[in-house]
């Protein structure tokens, strides 16, 4: 293998600090830890300990301490201020797939698709039933609780409000205030709900909700935590005259200073692709690397075998080389 780290020497993610925020730091390494250095002090972390490394502004990074990272098993995401917005992110090699598997099949079959699809709005509906609900009846559903939720928040606050608004490729200059703070609240949530995808390594284009876009599978986790975070805080902006882009950002960023979202994203989406009835019920899938071979219908085989040593090939040998032969040819071929 060309990375360094043994699959037996990580530390499985459920045992990880699930994410570690820095920024206006200089990051370096210190044999199995990374060194993070300001002007007022100097912190060591192991990097087979943190699950996800969000890197904010003011950052530099060293090639010593990436590669660390990447033999570690530590998924790096460099993230606005905070882990408000997302710009670009990246996984160790030694980072299994068992989630990323899980959730491929999930979202290819007709079936188990609407299944998870439920359980997100289950989620939406806590105390109801949605288990014999199609998605039209879904959809029509969540329209009407997103209406009442907005109704809540503008009687609470006194905001007016009469409908969302939306312009595509320029989300901020739509509509009102309200309207423009959602927008830029949506986008910090987006922002947030990627880095945790990426952290844990799944696909953020597989989605189950929405489709077709790159970061669909985001869309579908942020819709499960707008109705508690960025509607709230858009109005509460906007009965205190705080309409600016920058206002909802640093908002957002103060609401999440515990960290408890990012832990609910993490939980809830291992909750979302796992399967009680497979033994999976304490939600936690075993993301331990196992860099196997697949072998069809018998399952999987190890890797970093030399099969040829095995039986398989071993009549075909011709000197150094091993020979893979087609069918034989009954009629003549022509010269």
């Amino acid at each position: 293998m060309w990375w360094k780290a043994d699959p037996h020497d990580l530390h499985r993610m459920v045992d990880r600090v699930s994410s570690l925020y820095v920024e206006r730091v200089h990051v370096d390494r210190d044999d199995n830890a990374v060194v993070f250095v300001n002007k007022e002090r100097t912190v060591r972390v192991p990097a087979a300990m943190v699950g996800v490394l969000l890197l904010g502004p003011g950052t530099r990074v060293t090639h010593g301490a990436m590669n660390l990272l990447g033999d570690s098993g530590t998924a790096v995401c460099w993230v606005g201020e905070h882990g408000v917005r997302m710009y670009a992110g990246g996984l160790g090699a030694s980072r299994g797939t068992q989630l990323l598997q899980r959730q491929a099949f999930l979202v290819s079959r007709t079936a188990e698709r609407l299944g998870v699809a439920r359980k997100m709005y289950s989620m939406r509906f806590p105390g109801e039933d949605v288990s014999k609900l199609t998605m039209q009846q879904l959809r029509g559903r969540e329209g009407v609780r997103v209406r009442r939720i907005y109704k809540r928040e503008a009687e609470r606050t006194g905001v007016e409000w009469s409908r969302r608004e939306y312009r595509h490729g320029d989300p901020e200059g739509a509509g009102d205030d309200v309207n423009r703070l959602l927008s830029a609240g949506h986008a910090c949530l987006y922002g947030i709900c990627h880095a945790v995808i990426v952290g844990i390594g799944v696909s953020p284009g597989l989605g189950f909700v929405h489709t077709g876009s790159a970061v669909s599978f985001v869309l579908d986790v942020a819709d499960l935590y707008k109705g508690e975070f960025t509607i709230p805080l858009a109005f509460d902006l906007a009965a205190r005259g705080r309409s600016d882009e920058r206002d909802m950002r640093l908002a957002f960023r103060d609401r999440l200073v515990d960290g408890k979202l990012i832990q609910r994203i993490i939980h809830d989406i291992q909750w979302l692709l796992t399967d009680p009835a497979s033994g999976q019920g304490n939600h936690e899938a075993d993301d331990t690397e196992r860099s196997e071979l697949w072998a069809g219908a018998s399952g999987t085989v190890p890797s970093g075998i030399n099969w040829g040593s095995y039986g398989v090939v071993d009549d075909l040998q011709f000197g150094d080389h091993a020979v893979v032969t087609g069918p034989e040819v009954t009629t003549e071929v022509p010269q």
